[in-house]
């Protein structure tokens, strides 16, 4: 079923050396062979060349020995046939029997202070644990394999050493999580998993989805749910203490990063927030993090671009996450789902990348869905999981051992990772049972030839009874019979750090993104150019009065109705400070008051340059203290709607709720504000109580009449004149009190710092959170239903 084709043909003095490429036919009856390996047979021959009938009948013995091979032990050997790499990435190309073990001593973890161990204490425990032999099913693996590839040290063009980390070991033994809700047939979402983490190895947790990854990933971080129930335990270094701050990283499956910035600036912007101490300390941990993540040729790039320039693309923006959480030089870092939406070439950069992080002394531990061979070469151990059970743990190449005692060997020309997961996703049921009447005679679309649920029960029974689980549970035990040096915090950035550093990095993001503020101030304008002109040329008679009522009503309702334009940017805002405070590199009063502070000299340029344009060209009364109470008043109603937005926004974290309930508060508190009926002959119940004393439009619409109208006197006739208040009473209810208009103006003040003290709450105490989640629910609902 195989069509061979000669590659290369090199003459030497010797012999010709043909390498020869299986590809599988399109009409092979097994049609998911076609995307596994690409296998090179190199076959010695003397100088005489070769018919294609003597290659034909060498490479049918080849064919007949390798489809026979159930496991790795009796695969062709690793000196005949190999994975050929991109040229240039690694050194030597990987078996598929590697050794896990490194040969090289470049890419070994080198500890200071003369013989310090995993966790910093010589002679404990944990050296003599990580000095343990491998995997009992390794040593059956032929031992003739080549050498692991050499990850070479220092990235992205720099040629400065990056400094070695020191990692720690962790352990977890018995580990179950519950959730209520998460499963149909029971609420145990990890069941007694098993397993451990070494300082400078790659440990991944793999699996299908739902199968407890990133639950069991969490658990081990220490940042489950209130609602998740945690049982067993976890062993950082030998001991049950909780990692403090600064002692690990966790980045998500999805991060917010900030387009407008630069990765240099963004990544110093993280530091600044995370570490204490001076800032040349900081840029030098920036430019390690860069270095470590191989950055060093985007550091000066826009990570969102702008309109000339492209961004980073995905695995470079997964990059700057993970390097984020570098500036903090942690122990441990755990990753969710690192090759999230990453093509091939990314996602091998991306491995490639951590295993080099991880050369530097770094205990790695992610979870992965699925990858390729090449990604799959460069796992130290995994985690194989199912429905939360554990169907193995150990060594990666232990693994297809394991599949193989199970009576699950995997094809010789699949991917590794490819046929784990069709062994236990039982997904798969239904893919087969759909093609049933269309398969050919030969027609199974794997070499797992029953039931998935029968798969993961063998599965599950063989780890149990295998030489492997005992050797995990030896591990665990030799990591935890004695402590080892505990880890400790490495300090907080000051409240008063974190309030400068927010506010100046807000100031630098709203002048740069557009569609903050610059694009809200040309709106106002177009608005205030239109109102002015259509109520231009009124005068000051007794007779304009009600016009002019009218003018100063569409300002200030119209251009608080503009302002919900602002609602993306706010909720991008609010993403980014959930990404920063989920790993405490900020707070929900830090978070408050530096996008309070960052946003005042914008709002009072756009409430100053309306003002003008609508105060000269309606023609209000020509006194420069009215003008700046104008001002101020303006910019207290932008404060407050700002304010109201960004609850809004806190509250849905939906753009499409939040801009439709923005607009039905607005159109309410218009029509409940006094303008189309006075305020006294309003309903008392609803739109007295509580309607017209929360509109923030009555406040400011009451204090910019009365700036205007009271002390100005009105002639009627020749003889009699009227006051201003008499004027315009019965248009529009004001009070005659002279300082009324500086009530209103503190009503909106105290307006202002209510929504954004409520906004805390919903932070500080994640009352939204309960809003955001029935809501999705039911998304997710009536998206199942109409399908």
């Amino acid at each position: 079923p195989c069509i061979f084709h000669i590659c290369r043909t090199q003459r030497v003095e010797s012999s010709h050396t043909l390498l020869l490429s299986l590809f599988p036919r399109r009409d092979s009856p097994r049609p998911s062979l076609s995307l596994g390996w690409i296998y090179f047979v190199q076959i010695q021959v003397p100088r005489k060349v070769q018919t294609m009938e003597e290659i034909q009948s060498q490479s049918d013995l080849y064919r007949s020995s390798s489809s026979c091979a159930s496991s790795p032990t009796s695969r062709v050997p690793s000196s005949h046939f190999f994975y050929v790499r991109k040229p240039g990435s690694l050194r030597q190309p990987i078996s598929f029997e590697d050794s896990p073990e490194w040969d090289d001593p470049d890419a070994r973890m080198e500890y200071e202070a003369g013989g310090v161990g995993v966790g910093g204490g010589g002679g404990d425990s944990i050296n003599d644990a990580t000095a343990t032999p491998i995997s009992p099913s390794l040593s059956k693996i032929n031992s003739g394999s080549m050498a692991s590839p050499h990850v070479p040290e220092g990235g992205g063009g720099g040629g400065n050493a990056v400094r070695k980390i020191a990692g720690a070991s962790i352990a977890w033994r018995d580990l179950t999580v519950t959730m209520t809700g998460k499963r149909k047939y029971s609420d145990k979402v990890v069941k007694s998993s098993n397993g451990y983490a070494f300082p400078g190895t790659m440990t991944v947790i793999m699996g299908p989805a739902k199968s407890g990854k990133s639950t069991l990933l969490r658990a081990l971080a220490g940042r489950l749910p209130p609602s998740a129930k945690m049982y067993g335990e976890v062993f950082v270094n030998g001991s049950k203490s909780h990692m403090p701050y600064g002692s690990y990283g966790y980045v998500e499956r999805e991060t917010e990063l900030i387009g407008s910035l630069t990765v240099r600036e963004f990544l110093y912007y993280s530091a600044l927030l995370q570490l204490p101490g001076f800032l040349f300390q900081k840029r030098g941990v920036v430019e390690d993090a860069i270095q470590a993540m191989s950055l060093s040729d985007y550091a000066n790039k826009l990570i969102g671009g702008h309109c000339y320039m492209k961004g980073l693309r995905s695995g470079e923006r997964r990059r700057v996450s993970i390097a984020r959480e570098l500036v903090m030089r942690p122990h441990i870092l755990f990753i969710d789902e690192p090759l999230y939406h990453l093509d091939s070439v990314s996602a091998l950069l991306m491995m490639v990348t951590l295993k080099k992080l991880a050369s530097m002394g770094c205990t790695l531990v992610f979870t992965i869905y699925q990858s390729s061979t090449e990604v799959f070469g460069l796992f130290d151990r995994i985690c194989l999981l199912s429905n939360g059970n554990t169907l193995f743990f150990g060594e990666t190449l232990a693994c297809l051992q394991h599949f193989s005692n199970a009576g699950f060997p995997c094809p010789i020309m699949q991917s590794p990772s490819d046929h784990f997961l069709r062994a236990i996703n039982t997904d798969f049921d239904r893919i087969i049972a759909m093609c049933k009447n269309w398969q050919d005679d030969n027609g199974d679309f794997s070499a797992v030839n029953m039931d998935t649920a029968v798969a993961i029960r063998t599965l599950e029974a063989t780890y149990r009874s295998s030489e492997d689980a005992a050797s995990v549970e030896t591990m665990i035990f030799k990591l935890t019979e004695r402590e080892g040096t505990q880890l400790k915090s490495k300090g907080k950035a000051g409240a008063a750090t974190r309030v400068a550093v927010l506010t100046w990095r807000s100031l630098l993001v709203m002048s740069r993104e557009w569609k903050y503020y610059w694009l809200r101030l040309i709106l106002y304008m177009i608005l205030t150019l239109c109102i002015g002109t259509l109520y231009s040329g009124l005068g000051h008679s007794l007779s304009s009065v009600a016009t002019r009522v009218s003018a100063v009503f569409v300002f200030v309702s119209f251009a608080s109705l503009l302002g919900i334009a602002g609602i993306p940017s706010l909720l991008k805002e609010i993403k980014i400070y959930g990404s920063e405070a989920s790993n405490q590199h900020s707070g929900a009063f830090v978070f408050l008051l530096g996008q309070f502070l960052g946003s005042i000299p914008f709002l009072f340029l756009m409430s100053i340059s309306s003002s003008l344009v609508f105060y000269f060209m309606v023609g209000l009364r020509d006194d420069f203290s009215l003008l700046m109470y104008f001002v101020l008043n303006f910019f207290m109603c932008l404060l407050v709607n700002e304010g109201l937005m960004l609850f809004i926004a806190c509250l849905w974290r939906d753009v499409y709720w939040s801009i439709l309930t923005l607009i039905s508060m607005h159109v309410i508190m218009m029509l409940a504000a006094g303008h189309f009926r006075i305020r006294n002959a309003l309903p008392k119940p609803v739109w007295t109580y509580p309607l017209a004393y929360i509109s923030f439009h009555t406040y400011s619409i009451e204090g910019l009449l009365e700036n205007e109208y009271l002390g100005e006197v009105f002639a009627v006739g020749e003889v009699r004149s009227i006051s201003g208040y008499e004027a315009i009473r019965g248009d529009y209810q004001i009070s005659p009190d002279t300082s009324s208009k500086w009530r209103n103006m503190l009503v909106l003040l105290a307006m202002a710092f209510g929504y954004r003290l409520i906004v805390y709450v919903l932070l500080r105490f994640g009352l939204n959170k309960n809003v955001s989640a029935r809501l999705l629910l039911c998304h997710r609902k009536n998206n199942s239903s109409s399908r």
